[in-house]
């Protein structure tokens, strides 16, 4: 019998250990109450769990990705959101009345263009798994989410025994995995049950350690199945009606496996029977045993949450994460700095929880939800959402998280040729605004949510952005750039010419939840700018002359959509109507300066300025999202106290007690966007210079940060000290030229390689140029001149 440590030490400390001992955990000294604002979340893209850590009934609600009403199939009808005929004539009469009369409202759109959403479907909780195990009485409980060992852990004193519980989800085995273990002589009683949702048939058969459950939703007829098995360890486990009892063991873990006859595969998105797949998966974690599958998990989890870490001076706080939270504005600064690290790993570790190759992309909540009928169906909203889910994947050393994103982006791709067709009679593909995992590509009715034809192209930037971190060709010329081609086809057909100044423009053009339709909105340009500037960089590079001279052409022509307004601001719409006392929570115009890469802070100071003018009347309220986009765009301006404090904003305003983004209600982007952006602050090479430290705020003096990625194929290591660098470490995944930004420390570098100087050989021209020739396997370590190091 293994021993157990006292719960209390699970948690406290008697004082700050040092940064590298500091355990990165959310911590709670009582079970759940709220689902949305106190569940503790698992995951392995696939699927995800919310742990409650109920004492007499531990209630673990489960979901995979895969489990949608709508589609196919659905009692609704489902015809892809596509209208029954061509509707060009229908655009382009709506294209003409903003050209006579300057705007539309989007109800008057709406009316005119809008096509009703039947059987889009809402993503589904799969069900319960229920575990009844002792009483409800008991001392010394802590309630844990353990980022770095990618699991949740429940421990309690109850009848002078201690119980642990460790809850994890398996990528490896593809299981969610449930393990109790307890000191009591006479081991755990429990019973261990499943229940589902009554929208959708079941049937149930239990067998010795087994429980298989298998019916069909509904409303679509798409077929589900889970599994699960129960070992033992020192008792027994017998079947008992539709639950499975265990009697006398000292421990026992619960494999749990989910899935549906769901397929990415357009246009009936069905595939095999998920029985025999989901109980063999079941059975297979069984038979490899606790310790086996563990170990997988840990390695396979361990080799992506490891590749990034950051030392800002945190300590262990003495106190659970809800009062951290809560205290926030009040806390020590080591207090502080252990909950902003925790916030930015907790982006991460959520990314690994619901983003893996071979399931779909992260969706408005990730993998978990609980509801029937969730808020905005938890679908994928392309007009940012969806989007911003994925800016941290590649700063952050989580790359090859992305393919969810690329996998379903190439499906879109292909089902929405036929929103094309029908709505622009143009080539290429399409999508408008909202999307499910059925292939819709085309129109709702939401006045101000049901046109944002760019969606395309701001998809595309994850592509060509993942291409301009990895430098990979194959990818480039493989997945990239037929898609990027696909939407730079459907562009070239669907721009139109200003009668004003003969640029090109998008219209029916909407700048997001805001104002009226018009042409060449701000976003709509500077969405479309960077899909051809970054398409005709591509086609240069798979040799598809004719593509980039078209391309080339369009862009001659092309509205950039950036424009300084008369009260100094970046203009929102191509008429200068922004009012400087408008806070709305959408500061869709300033996509140029991130995600976009079109205003340079260094090489365009009054675009810039203009931005900051235009953010600054906005303001720092918003939803969780809109301000995670904000600490994003402050730190472009190279205003690291701003992004700083935007990020207090986040954690103050718009953060859950589980650290969860709230909209509200939970809305998984602003996690991920403010994470996004706390990175921006460390990091940036959007400009093809490497710049180190750009936003650094004066709350983060001193520390170190590893593993950050930059454009280029670089990895870096920082460190700092009183606000300037005291060493950086790059490796370098190509040979080539590295272009330095001015770097946050005074006098002459010195660059060391296997312990040897490199200077003269690496610099180009001396010891203050700033273009480095680096060598693909090499690392570099770059140092002021007056720093000692051994050699």
């Amino acid at each position: 019998m293994r021993r157990f440590l006292r719960a209390a030490s699970l948690v406290l400390c008697l004082g700050f250990a040092t940064a590298k001992e500091v355990p990165l955990r959310l911590v709670y000294d009582e079970p759940a109450a709220d689902w949305e604002s106190q569940g503790l979340p698992i995951g392995n893209g696939a699927m995800g769990a919310m742990i409650m850590g109920g004492v007499g009934e531990d209630r673990i609600q489960f979901n995979e990705k895969t489990l949608w009403t709508g589609g196919p199939g659905s009692k609704e009808g489902y015809d892809y959101g596509l209208p029954g005929e061509a509707i060009r004539a229908k655009v382009d009469a709506v294209a003409a009345a903003i050209a006579e009369d300057g705007s539309m409202t989007p109800e008057a759109v709406a009316e005119r263009l809008g096509h009703g959403a039947a059987g889009y479907g809402h993503y589904q909780s799969f069900g319960d798994l229920v575990i009844e195990a002792g009483g409800a009485d008991t001392t010394g409980y802590v309630r844990t989410l353990d980022l770095d060992r990618g699991e949740a852990r429940v421990a309690y004193s109850q009848d002078g025994a201690n119980v642990r519980r460790t809850y994890l989800a398996s990528y490896p085995d593809d299981v969610l995995v449930v393990r109790y273990e307890t000191s009591a002589r006479e081991g755990f009683a429990a019973r261990v049950s499943l229940s589902v949702p009554d929208n959708r048939t079941f049937e149930v058969e239990t067998e010795g350690g087994g429980l298989n459950a298998h019916g069909a939703l509904e409303e679509n007829g798409l077929r589900w199945a889970t599994s699960l098995m129960v070992v033992p360890e020192g008792g027994e486990v017998r079947s008992d009606g539709a639950a499975l009892m265990v009697e006398g063991a000292s421990a026992f873990t619960v494999y749990l496996a989910a899935g549906t006859d769901y397929a990415l595969d357009h246009p009936d998105y069905r595939g095999e029977d998920p029985i025999p797949r989901v109980t063999g998966r079941a059975q297979a974690a069984a038979g490899r045993g606790y310790e086996a599958v563990h170990l997988r998990h840990r390695l396979d989890y361990d080799g992506l949450f490891d590749a990034f870490s950051l030392d800002i001076g945190q300590g262990t706080p003495k106190r659970s994460t809800d009062d951290l939270l809560a205290g926030y504005a009040e806390a020590s600064a080591a207090e502080r700095a252990y909950l902003e690290v925790l916030y930015l790993q907790y982006g991460r570790y959520l990314l690994i929880a619901s983003s893996r190759p071979g399931s779909l992309p992260a969706n408005l909540q990730g993998v978990w939800n609980n509801s029937a009928t969730p808020p905005w169906n938890a679908d994928y909203h392309v007009n940012i959402n969806l989007q911003m889910n994925y800016w941290l994947a590649d700063p952050l050393g989580l790359g090859g998280l992305n393919e969810p994103l690329f996998a379903f982006t190439e499906a879109l791709a292909e089902a929405g040729e036929a929103s094309a067709r029908q709505v622009m009679d143009a080539p290429g593909w399409a999508v408008f605004l909202n999307t499910n995992p059925w292939g819709y590509t085309g129109l709702i009715t939401w006045p101000t949510a049901f046109w944002q034809p760019e969606a395309n192209a701001w998809l595309c930037q994850h592509l060509f952005e993942h291409y301009r971190y990895t430098l990979d060709e194959e990818f480039l010329r493989e997945r990239a750039y037929p898609v990027m081609r696909g939407a730079a086809e459907f562009w070239l057909a669907s721009l139109r010419e200003d009668p004003s100044d003969k640029r090109l423009v998008v219209s029916p053009s909407y700048s997001p939840e805001h104002g009226s339709f018009t042409a060449g909105a701000a976003m709509s340009q500077q969405i479309v700018n960077d899909l051809f500037v970054s398409t005709l960089e591509a086609s240069r590079k798979v040799g598809d002359a004719a593509m980039a001279g078209r391309l080339e052409d369009a862009l001659a022509r092309l509205d950039p959509g950036l424009r300084i307004g008369s009260w100094g601001q970046l203009q929102e719409w191509k008429e200068d109507i922004d009012d400087p006392a408008d806070d709305h929570r959408h500061v869709s115009h300033l996509f140029a300066l991130h995600p976009g890469r079109q205003i340079d802070v260094s090489a365009q100071p009054a675009l810039a300025a203009a931005a900051r003018t235009s953010l600054d009347a906005r303001g720092d309220g918003g939803t969780g999202w809109s301000k995670a986009w904000k600490i994003n765009l402050w730190a472009r301006l190279r205003n690291g106290d701003r992004a700083y404090a935007l990020f207090g904003e986040q954690l103050t305003g718009s953060t859950l007690p589980n650290l969860l983004d709230t909209h509200p209600p939970f809305q998984i982007d602003g996690n991920f966007g403010a994470s996004s952006g706390l990175a921006e602050m460390l990091v940036q090479s959007q400009h093809g210079r490497l710049a180190l430290l750009p936003a650094l705020p004066s709350a983060w003096p001193d520390g170190e940060a590893k593993g950050l990625r930059a454009r280029g194929a670089l990895t870096i290591d920082l460190f700092w000290k009183s606000g300037r660098l005291t060493k950086t470490t790059l490796h370098a995944g190509r040979t080539g030229e590295v272009l330095l930004d001015d770097l946050p420390f005074e006098g002459r570098m010195r660059i060391l390689s296997k312990g040897k100087d490199v200077t003269k050989r690496v610099l180009q021209n001396g010891p203050i140029d700033r273009v480095l020739t680096v060598e693909s396997g090499h690392t570099y370590e770059l140092l002021p001149v007056s720093t000692k190091t051994d050699e």
